[in-house]
């Protein structure tokens, strides 16, 4: 028979080991916005307004709070040009629906700060980079970088990763179709990096919210599907969404 005090010990040590668990990080995700002079006021209040309703979409709540042990940090950026970039979500851990609340206020309630520059996709990057500096020890470090055009301005991509410390951190891509017919081979090209890395697409800023929910659920799981496709530039399509997913 077991001695009760070895009982007790062995369930202290299970609860300390859950507890300690459930205060890591296992994601730190950077969400960035293309506010470059293509995006108009209408489109911005798409992306505003989508993110956060993406955010809020019971799948990815679910995804959250009910995933892998660990907990989520969340910090979401805008950039345009060279030196127009803007934190308006600073590392937030994602602990609970409150925190998840608090961030869906934050992100639905977003002013723009410039609608009058280029499309500086290397120094978002590099941007991206400095924040993941500041984030929570985490398991996983993704940067997500949205946007509807191909850089024109400053350094490309390459150069980001050749000289800021993204060696280890994903780099997926959420491409917005419009007027820019090189604009998904410029991101399936250049922007997507690391293991695992994916494209997603939005037909328009009509459907940004729908590829960002997309995205976002399929990040925080950290599926992974398929290969990259040279010839289409994009993953195999992600898993269709349900009210009830597995964590």
């Amino acid at each position: 028979m077991i001695p009760r005090a070895l009982i007790s010990a062995f369930a202290a040590l299970s609860l300390i080991s859950a507890g300690a668990a459930q205060a890591s990080c296992r994601l730190a995700l950077v969400l960035a916005l293309d506010v470059s002079a293509s995006v108009d006021a209408d489109d911005y209040d798409l992306q505003r307004l989508g993110l956060a309703a993406a955010l809020d979409a019971p799948d990815v709540r679910h995804a959250i709070l009910e995933g892998v042990n660990g907990y989520v940090a969340l910090a979401v950026f805008e950039w345009s040009g060279r030196f127009q970039q803007k934190t308006h979500l600073e590392w937030t851990p994602l602990r609970n629906h409150g925190d998840i609340d608090r961030a869906v206020v934050t992100l639905g309630a977003m002013t723009r700060s410039r609608n009058d520059m280029p499309t500086a996709v290397g120094q978002a990057l590099g941007y991206g980079a400095t924040l993941l500096r500041h984030a929570p020890h985490c398991d996983r470090q993704v940067i997500d970088i949205s946007g509807d055009g191909i850089n024109n301005e400053g350094y490309r991509p390459v150069h980001a990763y050749r000289h800021f410390p993204l060696r280890d951190v994903v780099v997926n891509g959420l491409v917005i179709l419009g007027d820019d017919p090189e604009v998904m081979a410029f991101y399936s090209g250049e922007v997507l990096h690391g293991p695992g890395a994916f494209l997603e697409v939005a037909d328009g800023f009509d459907g940004f919210q729908a590829a960002m929910t997309r995205k976002l659920y399929r990040e925080i799981n950290n599926i992974m599907i398929g290969g990259l496709n040279p010839a289409q530039g994009i993953d195999s399509p992600p898993p269709r969404l349900t009210s009830r997913p597995r964590g």
